[in-house]
């Protein structure tokens, strides 16, 4: 008899080497939560995602047919010796977004489409003319109020085939001529069609062809003559038929939905009828996309302009808005067509629904169900369980921290945090169970307080069997997890190895770099300088600020200081940094043509010479990009190079060591050092390059050597390589110094820009800024510089902003970590809330202002 297999409890990773792990071995409980913790470049993503999921991604696609994997090539093994205990695997990270214009929050949750189903079989219509609420009719209600209200009465019965257009008609006549029909109305006249008929093709016509004339005196020869009268009425008018008596105005009738009044007619909604994404519910003019670009609305009168035979002059002023983009002046941005928006759930179509934030779109449904003035009875039976499903993926967001967001909001525009945060709650409604999930800090991006809820929710994926792997800094992911693995001792080549595994508790027990910071936290923050008095006339004061939802506010930026703007997740802290103060900075100082939000005044502008914004989007496009072309000392390295005895005897100069250039590089991979494979459906996969192995360049080119290194050796440097390296160099050493300040000692000088994280490219942008000489009276405006950070890493963070300070600088932080927010000078705290009830100036002043303030939700937390 086959031996019982034992019951496998664990995750067993043997042997791992991928990157700079260090042949570790871990164990990982299943159905629980475990946290990943380290240094930044400790080895954490390696572990998690290079191991981990990598191979569960590898164990799926070898059960593909051998014809299917024959499309995919082969997928490398990572390097491991044994994986045990291994459930499918869903990552959930901060890179997978989808950048469509057409990719919205509804859409990216699947709420959208239960909207659609729901205003398809639930919504009333009404005409976007006149609008009166739509009717539509079955034939032998038709021929009921046909008998009943033209009673002895003359009366045509009419087909519309052209409404309100201009053109001659001449084929349109003797094609229904030769049908054998004889009359038709053209604008309110019955005509005999005769042969060689047209009317005059400048004008506008309506044209109805007439099936039927009769007199109603018999109800029961009445009957039987309407029953093929209006069949056959309602076949030539695709569905819409007019009733006109000799005297009087005609009246409409449709299979379909039509307006009593007008006979305007909509076709039989559908889940299509209010997608964006498709032809029959799309705004013609934006095709969906809810914004046209100025281009349309300065050459399109341009070339009215000129049929009408003028001279046209435009101004420079005009030019320069071609290429903005604009909400679309047709949809409003709603991206529909006008009868998609004509249809109503209670008091509001799908375009007011999505504009809506989550918790008030929750709030308004559940007032529909509640409300019988809103629904009729036979609205709420067919809603009741469409509803359910909405409310159910709603709260989900709401449990995520994300009830401040509304459906119409576009998914390019969200971070990494809110990304991810939205994948994990449409995880949530799928149900599944026996999965392993893997998360790159889920936190970024919360407060404190909406931190609680996502660990709730957290806690809630792994109650229904699943087992959740979390890559993450946040102090409080960290205590309420089951297990805790952490990375070190340091980052780079200095760290991979296993420093603890176990339950919080007994990490505490631990001299570990990360066990001593939940120890004492209060013992690392960075050292504040003495808080001075704030002075009114050295500051920047914005007035009337009333952008998205900021409640016409007025705020203080006292210059020379650290402020930290905080308040929960949708509080406007954005609105009011990055898109009211910078661009006002950036008009008054570079001319920038980059609108800021609604705002009245602004003093203290004269007090600034210099504006930086450093933010976490990516330092370069491609993979050429990388941390020594950013700074510019790779120039720096090629000049050197240029000049050594080598290059000097062969005539090179300095091009020759560029990869991006013919003649040094290597020509099989122009110079990538790798190959890409075309996986078609799936992500593109990388091949070292086989003639360089890598190294990008050619043999000759490597042949030059400085202090016993090649120019593809100083590549392969990390940062803390290249300082002791480059030692005797200072003009090169200048420039790398600095990415040490802000460590990213452990990132390699030619590490490709796109397998940086938000948080490493923003410390690479202020490295870059902290290379340039200071003016003394710069504004730094940074939004959550400490993504991606390990408590010793944002005391590194913390030394260099003070520095910045000391000199006279003003630094503004938009941040949520509560070392941050204690560690600087000034505090302006938003909320109460997000959404609506948030853009309100909540509390100011220094930590102990916020912290004995009640109103605050972040006071509580420091």
């Amino acid at each position: 008899m086959a031996k019982k297999q034992e019951h496998i409890d664990y995750i067993e990773v043997l042997g791992a080497r991928v990157h700079n792990l260090k042949n570790v071995n871990v164990h990982i409980p299943r159905g629980k939560l475990t946290v990943i913790t380290g240094l930044s470049g400790s080895g954490k993503s390696s572990l998690a995602f290079d191991t981990l999921y990598a191979e569960g991604q590898r164990r799926y696609i070898d059960t593909f047919s051998s014809y299917a994997r024959g499309f995919l090539g082969n997928i490398t093994r990572p390097d491991v010796d044994k994986i045990t205990g291994l459930s499918p695997v869903i990552s959930i990270d901060q890179k997978t977004t989808n950048k469509s214009p057409r990719s919205t929050v509804g859409t990216a949750t699947e709420i959208y489409d239960y909207l659609r189903l729901l205003f398809a079989r639930a919504a009333e219509a009404y005409s976007y003319k006149t609008g009166e609420k739509m009717v539509h009719y079955t034939d032998d209600q038709i021929i009921d109020l046909i008998l009943k209200d033209y009673a002895g009465q003359k009366v045509f019965l009419l087909a519309p085939l052209v409404s309100g257009r201009k053109g001659h008609y001449k084929e349109l006549f003797e094609r229904y001529r030769k049908r054998g029909f004889v009359y038709v109305r053209i604008d309110g006249e019955v005509c005999e069609i005769t042969q060689g008929m047209k009317l005059d093709r400048y004008k506008i016509h309506n044209i109805e062809l007439v099936v039927d004339r009769l007199k109603l005196s018999n109800q029961k020869a009445d009957r039987k003559r309407l029953l093929d009268s209006v069949a056959n009425t309602m076949q030539q008018g695709n569905g819409v038929m007019m009733v006109a008596p000799i005297e009087g105005q005609p009246k409409f009738f449709s299979r379909h939905l039509m307006c009593p009044t007008t006979g305007l007619s909509y076709a039989d909604p559908a889940p299509a009828t209010f997608s964006f994404t498709s032809p029959q519910g799309a705004c013609p003019r934006c095709k969906g996309l809810g914004v046209v670009s100025g281009i349309d609305e300065v050459v399109v009168p341009f070339l009215d302009m000129w049929q009408m035979n003028a001279a046209p002059t435009i101004n420079e002023e005009d030019t320069e808005e071609w290429q903005q983009v604009m909400e679309c002046p047709d949809c409003h941005g709603a991206r529909l067509c006008q009868e998609s928006l004509s249809y109503k759930f209670g008091t509001k179509n799908i375009g007011e629904l999505v504009k809506m934030d989550v918790i008030e779109l929750q709030q308004y449904l559940q007032q529909c169900m509640h409300d019988a003035t809103l629904l009729s009875p036979k609205q709420y039976a067919i809603a009741e369980e469409i509803l359910k499903e909405i409310n159910k993926r709603l709260q989900f967001m709401i449990d995520v921290g994300l009830g401040y967001l509304s459906l119409g909001r576009g998914a390019d525009s969200l971070s990494g945090g809110e990304h991810q945060r939205i994948r994990l709650a449409t995880q949530i409604g799928s149900q599944l169970v026996n999965v392993l999930y893997i998360l790159d800090e889920p936190s970024i991006g919360l407060h404190q307080r909406d931190n609680e809820r996502l660990i709730h929710s957290l806690k809630e994926l792994r109650d229904m069997g699943n087992t959740i792997v979390v890559v993450e800094h946040d102090e409080q992911m960290m205590r309420e997890a089951d297990w805790i693995i952490d990375i070190g001792p340091k980052a780079g080549r200095l760290g991979g190895h296993i420093m603890f595994e176990g339950t919080p508790q007994d990490l505490l027990n631990t001299d570990s770099l990360t066990a001593q910071y939940l120890k004492a936290p209060s013992e690392k923050q960075a050292p504040s300088t003495q808080k001075q008095a704030l002075s009114s006339s050295h500051a920047i004061t914005l007035h009337g600020c009333t952008g998205n939802n900021l409640k016409h506010i007025d705020v203080t930026f006292p210059l020379g200081k650290m402020i930290a703007v905080t308040g929960v997740s949708g509080s406007g802290k954005s609105t009011l940094v990055n898109q009211t103060l910078y661009p006002i900075i950036q008009q008054h100082l570079y001319r920038s043509l980059q609108d800021p939000m609604p705002y009245q005044s602004i003093e203290g502008l004269r007090l600034v010479d210099k504006v930086v914004a450093v933010d976490q989007s990516p330092i370069g496009r491609t993979a050429r990009s990388n941390p020594a072309t950013y700074t510019g000392v790779w120039n720096d390295i090629r000049i050197l190079f240029e000049r050594l005895p080598e290059s000097q005897i062969r005539g090179w100069r300095s091009n020759r060591f560029s990869f991006n250039a013919k003649g040094g590089r290597c020509e099989a991979c122009a110079g990538n050092g790798y190959k890409t494979i075309q996986m078609h459906f799936m992500p593109d996969v990388y091949v070292p390059c086989e003639e360089c192995g890598g190294k990008r360049y050619n043999r000759e080119t490597l042949e030059v050597r400085f202090k016993g290194k090649t120019i593809a050796d100083v590549l392969d440097m990390t940062i803390n390589q290249a300082v002791e390296f480059f030692e005797s160099q200072p003009h090169i050493l200048n420039k790398i110094k600095t990415l040490q300040q802000v460590g990213l000692g452990y990132v390699k000088l030619g590490q490709s820009s796109t397998t940086l994280s938000g948080g490493e490219s923003q410390r690479m942008k202020l490295a870059a800024e902290l290379a340039r000489k200071g003016t003394g009276n710069t504004l730094y405006i940074l939004d959550e510089p400490t993504t991606g950070l390990h408590f010793d890493d944002i005391r590194v963070l913390l030394d260099v902003l003070r520095q910045l300070v000391d000199k006279g600088n003003t630094v503004i932080i938009i941040e949520h970590n509560i070392d941050v927010i204690r560690a600087c000078d000034y505090i302006i705290d938003m909320g109460p809330e997000g959404g609506k009830h948030g853009g309100e100036i909540v509390a100011i002043g220094t930590i102990e202002d916020i912290r004995t303030n009640p109103r605050s939700i972040t006071g509580k937390y420091i």
